[in-house]
């Protein structure tokens, strides 16, 4: 859901199907156990903010989880992971066959993560902002005892605030410059980057998370960013002044969350690598996936705890994953 403007400046396609799955069904479709099945890649940092708050609340046993594979082509994400090529709930070899189900011809992106009604189906959102908040807000009478509380509502002017910048300057942002078709263009998105990373920094250098002492929707939303960022943003986008690992106080928040329940159990290092050096043939037209870096480093003390703060709040960290990433894909 992309496009280049005569500037050569990167443009992202943000018509997203916006029904949503609501506590009083009020758009047609009520929270009920069991109904929906989440598609994801985990390849996509998109999508990769549901797995996590999906995982961090608890509804593993209430929405079931597609897993498409890291690369597809122009017409969709397909489920050559599952045997047969084919989910095995929703019974299609391509989420495209969700969304045409609904919108006969659709024609914008068949992006994840979406959410398909398995009765009949049909996609009922590809809405990725608005589906984990309504995961916490909405699906809260299905959360685990002890889920955190992921968007509070003291924090959400504050949280609102910045996941606005960081969507703009970090997320889109490394797209912005890795996209780009003309050197003003790649340029104006590189350097708008680096200085929010530079504030970010600022930020975090005396508070432990984005919105204050818990772990919150805003730091979901920054982490999948920064744990691609030494994988691919850096090389195949280009935002090479510094790796992430070379920015101390964000390198030590990254890893913080990682090592944190929820989060790096999630993040397939593989997957990644393969869908953005694979898909991407106009930036890397050979396909070859680079064989590095070196993930150990993940797994390094983080001494962010000296900050305090509780990174659940009153809440508890979730129990082991049930869909595990396979071995050798994640941090070693």
């Amino acid at each position: 859901m992309a496009d280049a403007s005569p500037t050569g400046e990167f443009t992202r396609d943000s018509r997203y199907i916006s029904t949503r799955i609501t506590e009083d069904g009020r758009d047609g479709y009520p929270v009920e156990p069991g109904r929906y099945r989440l598609v994801v890649s985990r390849a996509c940092p998109w999508a990769n903010r549901a797995i996590i708050v999906r995982r961090l609340l608890g509804l593993e046993d209430v929405l079931s989880m597609g897993i498409a594979g890291p690369t597809h082509d122009e017409r969709s994400w397909t489920f050559d992971l599952d045997p047969g090529g084919r989910d095995p709930v929703l019974g299609i070899e391509r989420l495209q066959e969700a969304y045409f189900a609904r919108f006969p011809g659709y024609e914008k992106g068949i992006t994840v993560p979406a959410i398909v009604d398995v009765p009949t189906g049909q996609v009922v959102t590809n809405d990725f902002a608005q589906i984990t908040i309504d995961l916490s807000l909405e699906w809260r009478k299905y959360h685990r005892s002890g889920a955190p509380e992921l968007y509070p509502e003291h924090l959400r002017e504050r949280i609102d605030k910045v996941n606005d910048f960081v969507f703009a300057d970090v997320n889109n942002g490394v797209y912005r410059a890795g996209f780009a078709t003309g050197q003003e263009a790649y340029e104006k998105a590189y350097h708008r980057l680096f200085d929010r990373l530079d504030k970010l920094s600022d930020l975090l250098a005396r508070q432990r998370y984005l919105a204050g002492d818990t772990i919150t929707e805003a730091d979901v939303r920054l982490f999948t960013t920064l744990a691609r960022f030494d994988a691919v943003y850096h090389g195949h986008f280009k935002c090479n002044r510094n790796k992430l690992s070379e920015m101390p106080v964000l390198w030590s928040y990254a890893r913080d969350l990682f090592q944190t329940p929820g989060f790096g159990d999630t993040i397939d290092f593989v997957d990644i690598k393969r869908h953005y050096y694979i898909v991407h043939a106009n930036i890397n037209p050979t396909g070859i996936v680079p064989a590095g870096p070196d993930l150990s480093n993940w797994l390094a003390p983080h001494d962010r705890d000296r900050l305090g703060g509780r990174p659940f709040g009153d809440g508890t960290p979730p129990p082991p994953p049930k869909e595990v990433v396979p071995a050798g894909h994640g941090a070693v």
